[in-house]
């Protein structure tokens, strides 16, 4: 039996154009460049520079949804050549590249990309005398090296790997073999299973002293008590003076625990902060600019625009022509909607960072990170009259240069809480607080939890002490045991 119900159901869906929009609001500053490339080099109609003063006034009303299918009756195949407009557009780089130089004219020369970390120690292996099987097995290693110089798999998993993925039938003696070969190779340390073999490594490889030696029992058996710090324990086991315990102690915290990620020739690529936008403090009042890169000078091409007015003109029809008209149309319309869109996208972003600079005043004007106050998404939603999930993009990806550093804007949001006097204060400045005095600890005797709560509480700060081990993971701070000095 069938039935009928009636449902009466409120949705919002999207435009793709609003969806596109939304994307370019979150884009920082390099990657919005990168996507302002890419639609150059799409659409031909969109031109960078200023457009010139008799051109923008001839066609600034231009309507192009004027030029419908109806007109493609009045249309004359030799009055317009495509091919001609889009001969230049379309001619690959690396053709106009080569021709666009003199011959006196001074080339810059590319530099060849560094060999990777794994490259680099696969050319290492080069030196060591090794049979075929050996070099087999030693190269199937470094392949099975992480990022961080570590081999994060037993000998018995590796000798079966070997056998069923590359065809090479070994015993685990040969593999414990090679692995004392790729122990050989620098950066010291890599090829680890765990951190204590990685820090034996790099002890081992030092010119021994009294202190490497000290240094090279510690972690070979006593490695639990000094992960733990139980300094007392070490000082009892092994008769020796404070100061001897601290130099054998210094000489182990020097060492590299991810040898592999620091390696200079590594593939990973560090990228440079580009600040979206700048605060100055110009004879005591905040200046806020956006970084020009995100304010492009773009027009639509006077060529396209008088092709439209060529079809608009001409009688006589040709289906030949009219796919050509099309294209010429939406590629108008998209160069129409896509410098709209960055204007939206630069008038968005600018509204939204003097929203959150004029909130957060007394922060920018003096640097003091306890002066953040509380601030969340909805807050400078309502200040500007944007969605909060307009919001959260800009602040999600956008950097602020301030005379404090450059900043990442999401980090000057935080949740309140209550001080003792009842006024609501910002949990970054807890947090500051609470970091302050973690570093004004005495770190012979640091400060348990507890005693942390109890601080806080005595300089105005009710918090539990649940809330302040979350709050020190948060900054990364390790417990009170593990940041015992002697």
């Amino acid at each position: 039996m069938l039935k009928q119900f009636l449902n009466l159901k409120l949705s919002q869906k999207l435009s793709p154009q609003q969806i596109q929009l939304m994307k370019l609001i979150q884009l920082p500053t390099q990657a919005f460049e990168q996507r302002l490339l890419e639609e150059m080099n799409e659409n031909p109609a969109l031109e960078a520079g200023k457009e010139d003063e008799y051109e923008a006034d001839e066609f600034a009303n231009e309507d192009y949804d004027d030029y419908d299918d109806a007109e493609s009756d009045r249309i004359e195949a030799d009055d317009i050549n495509i091919d001609e407009y889009l001969s230049d557009d379309d001619t690959p780089d690396y053709k106009t590249q080569v021709n666009n130089y003199s011959e006196d004219e001074e080339r810059e020369t590319p530099f060849a990309s560094p060999i990777s970390f794994h490259q680099d120690l696969i050319n290492q292996l080069n030196t060591f005398i090794l049979n075929d099987e050996e070099r087999e097995i030693a190269e199937f290693l470094v392949g099975s090296i992480d990022d961080m110089g570590y081999i994060r798999r037993s000998v018995p998993d590796i000798v079966d790997d070997m056998a069923f993925t590359q065809g090479i039938y070994t015993d685990e003696k040969m593999v414990e073999k090679m692995l004392h070969v790729i122990h050989e190779l620098e950066p010291s340390g890599v090829g680890a299973r765990d951190l204590q073999e990685c820090l034996l490594l790099q002890l081992k490889h030092k010119t021994p002293t009294e202190y490497i030696d000290l240094a090279i029992d510690i972690i070979e058996n006593q490695f639990d008590a000094f992960t733990k710090k139980h300094y007392d324990k070490l000082l009892q086991k092994y008769g020796v003076s404070n100061e001897q315990l601290k130099k054998a102690i210094h000489e182990i915290e020097r060492l590299n625990p991810k040898p592999g990620g620091s390696y200079t020739g590594n593939n990973k690529v560090t990228e440079n902060v580009v600040p979206d936008f700048a605060i100055r403090i110009v004879d005591g009042e905040l200046e806020l600019t956006l970084n020009g890169r995100n304010a492009p000078s773009l027009h639509v091409s006077k060529d396209y625009q008088e092709m439209m007015q060529t079809y608009k003109d001409s009688r006589d029809k040709s289906s030949a022509q009219k796919d050509a008209v099309q294209f010429i149309k939406q590629k108008l319309d998209s160069a129409k909607w896509f410098i709209d869109a960055i204007r939206q996208r630069q008038e968005t972003l600018f509204v939204t960072m003097n929203a959150i600079m004029h909130y957060q005043e007394e922060y920018f004007l003096d640097g003091d990170e306890t002066k953040l106050k509380p601030m969340i998404l909805k807050d400078i939603a309502d200040m500007v009259g944007l969605d909060i999930s307009t919001i959260s993009r800009v602040a999600n990806s956008k950097y602020v240069e301030t005379p404090y550093g450059t900043k990442l804007i999401k980090e000057f949001f935080s949740e309140a809480m209550k001080n003792d006097q009842g006024e609501d204060v910002s949990t970054l400045e807890i947090k500051k607080i609470l970091q302050n005095t973690i570093e004004e600890e005495d770190k012979k005797k640091p400060l348990p939890d507890d005693q942390l709560a109890e601080i806080l509480k005595e300089k105005g700060y009710p918090i539990a002490r649940r809330t302040i081990a979350k709050y020190r993971e948060q900054l990364d701070i390790p417990v009170a045991r593990m940041r015992k000095k002697i």
